[in-house]
């Protein structure tokens, strides 16, 4: 009998953030999946999840590189791909561990794609978002009545960002470790700097919140770091 595939949810570094969901998923994995990058030897959604797994888990780190663009380049997530495959044709249940949400701007959704039509059963398990969890600890409401909020990677071309800005009435802009100090000049132009704050490692020990962006705008910051903003 062929396993399931799990794509589980765990949010961005609390571990008690985790769905009950999440959790039972979790525990009926045989293999779990944590997914790296180049650059790290460790898997920061693995140490998320370990409270919940199982003694005899079999935990998988996969290596899987940045891409900006999946369709121009999905043969490198292949051998990942076949390995999961493998292991749910064995009959294991396969747990996929990802940061935030598992179809958030994740990994999980080039494995997604890949598999969808491949004839496994596949259960994605929702997750809180890093965004979500910064405004619950800093009480700071995305959006609310009739605002309109844009989400925007801050990797994004600068003119997209420009005239998302322009058309919202609050955002959140993700990914603004490369670009820190022109998305500050950004949100300033927009007369949406002064209502910014910045929360970096959500929930994790060296969590880091910034509620005065402009004075901190030369700063080198972390991969994990979001702002929250809103026009006054």
């Amino acid at each position: 009998m062929q396993g399931i595939f799990y794509g589980i949810g765990v949010g961005p570094g609390d571990p008690e953030l985790l769905t009950v969901k999440a959790i039972n998923a979790i525990k009926n994995s045989d293999i779990i999946i944590a997914p790296k990058t180049e650059k790290n030897s460790e898997s920061l959604a693995l140490s998320i999840a370990k409270p919940y797994l199982r003694a005899d888990v079999q935990i998988v780190y996969q290596t899987f590189l940045m891409v900006k663009n999946f369709e121009d380049s999905p043969k490198i997530f292949e051998d990942n791909v076949a390995e999961i495959l493998a292991y749910l044709r064995d009959g294991k249940n396969v747990g996929f561990l990802t940061l935030g949400d598992p179809l958030f701007f994740s990994t999980y959704i080039y494995i997604f794609k890949l598999l969808k039509n491949s004839g496994v059963q596949i259960e994605t398990v929702a997750g809180v978002p890093a965004f979500l969890a910064i405004a619950a600890k800093i009480g700071y409401p995305p959006a609310y009545g009739n605002d309109i909020l844009s989400i925007i990677p801050a990797t994004a071309d600068k003119e997209k960002i420009s005239a998302a800005l322009k058309n919202s009435d609050a955002a959140v802009l993700m990914k603004v470790y490369k670009n820190f100090g022109e998305i500050a000049e950004m949100l300033d132009a927009e007369n949406l700097l002064s209502n910014a704050a910045l929360v970096s490692r959500c929930g994790l020990k060296d969590e880091k919140i910034i509620a005065d962006i402009n004075s901190h705008k030369n700063e080198k910051i972390n991969y994990l770091s979001t702002i929250l903003t809103r026009r006054d």
